[in-house]
């Protein structure tokens, strides 16, 4: 097949150099001319994806994958175009679909009768059939379900480990027409591969789920599960604080049991992902109280966090206080919707001199980001928000002068913090 891949980012990126390990002859479409010149000399244009710095120059120098700016002809020169645009979310849950408006538009103006349109993005339910048929009609005088196929299948992977993640998980499809579901699994099974699945009721594969609705609300609800279990922990770990209980040995407890799954708790919840798509399912479903709750558990969690540590140290006025971690999670580089702004804005609040350090981020990134990089100025406590990895290991002697210390993430090892006072968020 010819494959055109509408957005060169994160996920975009990989997915296009899986399509090319397949065999098939990929065109990247992408408005950065950056990105398209690098991916074009067969260099990565951001890091932290495993295996595709080596997957992207054999895709580039076996003439399987070339990149561009122009859209509409890399569209008129596929069978199938697979979007992966970015869609924004603003603080109240209302999208912003400017980017994907003009994604749109463009892959319409080189829209073929026959092509498959994929759209990847995660999307309010209805977006596909209610937004993007219509617009994509209009421009390209072509009727959905009958000149081109139209379906939604959501990403389901995680940076970092996309490769693996796109073999391990079912993908999920649906079309706005039997047709274009029809053309929608064909396409995936042509350009992906999977694990054996036991613990699967089904062969792990691409899964019709029946409509284009059910397949956004899938992405939307199991997203918003884990918003909601993880605001759940953090609940059960507030009152355990309050009770004197160590919340970790209870949730081990309760999860041997095979109906309880509880999360672990800790000081925020980032991403992409996790923290914006409950917003998103609430802009379908405003009534959806439990999920808005939840929302609300976890973005407070930060400012709860602060609070413990005030609790331990006293007051924090002129107190230089150490946050440990800028990206949203470990071992990746990425700040989006981290939890490391609302705890320097929660110290500040507090008087105190809040500093940012990071193993992945030098501190002219960090300042780039808002972010106060520490250059060893004197500090009284700490404050871990990611849980890298290097923080496993941390003790007193890295941390001079840091009488508190809270473990936002529970990474520290407790018998190195002698003579410290750790805190742990639930007890």
């Amino acid at each position: 097949m010819n494959i055109c891949v509408v957005a060169l980012g994160k996920i975009g990126l990989p997915l296009a150099v899986q399509f090319a390990s397949k065999g098939h002859r990929v065109i990247g479409a992408d408005v950065s001319e950056r990105v398209v010149r690098l991916v074009n000399d067969g260099a990565v244009p951001f890091p932290g994806e495993t295996d595709l710095d080596v997957k992207l120059k054999e895709a580039v120098a076996a003439g399987l994958f070339s990149a561009t700016t122009d859209t509409a002809a890399a569209v008129a020169q596929s069978e199938a175009v697979v979007v992966v645009v970015p869609l924004f979310v603003d603080a109240e849950g209302v999208p912003d679909f400017g980017w994907m408006d003009d994604a749109t538009r463009a892959i319409a103006a080189g829209l073929k009768p026959g092509t498959l349109v994929s759209y990847e993005t995660t999307l309010p339910v209805g977006t596909t059939r209610n937004r993007w048929a219509p617009m994509l009609e209009e421009r390209s005088g072509l009727t959905a379900g009958k000149d081109f196929h139209l379906v939604f299948s959501p990403e389901r992977v995680l940076t970092g480990r996309v490769f693996a993640d796109l073999r391990r998980y079912p993908k999920l499809v649906g079309g706005i027409d039997e047709a274009s579901a029809e053309h929608g699994v064909r396409f995936y099974e042509a350009v992906l591969d999977f694990d054996e699945r036991a613990d699967l009721d089904r062969p792990n594969g691409v899964w019709d789920l029946g409509s284009a609705e059910a397949s956004e609300l899938a992405k939307l609800a199991e997203t918003t599960y884990r918003d909601v279990n993880i605001g759940l922990a953090n609940q059960f770990a507030r009152f355990a604080d309050t009770v004197g209980v160590d919340v970790t040995k209870v949730i081990e407890a309760c999860n041997t049991q095979p109906y309880s799954h509880i999360h672990q708790p800790g000081i925020a919840v980032g991403g992409h992902c996790i923290p914006i798509y409950p917003r998103m399912y609430l802009w379908n479903d405003p009534a959806a109280t439990v999920v808005r709750s939840a929302r609300e558990a976890n973005a407070a969690m930060p400012e709860y966090a602060v609070d413990l540590l005030a609790a331990a140290y006293g007051d924090l006025t002129d107190v230089g206080v150490l946050v440990l971690g800028a990206a949203y999670r470990g071992g990746v580089k990425e700040t989006a919707f981290s939890g490391v702004f609302p705890t320097v804005e929660a110290l500040r609040r507090r008087g105190a001199k809040p500093y940012v350090s990071d193993p992945m981020y030098s501190n002219e990134e960090l300042e780039a980001h808002g972010l106060p990089g520490y250059q060893g100025e004197p500090i009284g406590a700490a404050v871990i928000q990611a849980d890298h990895a290097e923080y496993r290991t941390l003790s007193p002697a890295d941390l001079p002068g840091v009488t508190v210390l809270v473990d936002g993430r529970r990474v520290t090892d407790p018998a190195r913090w002698t003579g410290v006072r750790r805190v742990v968020i639930g007890g």
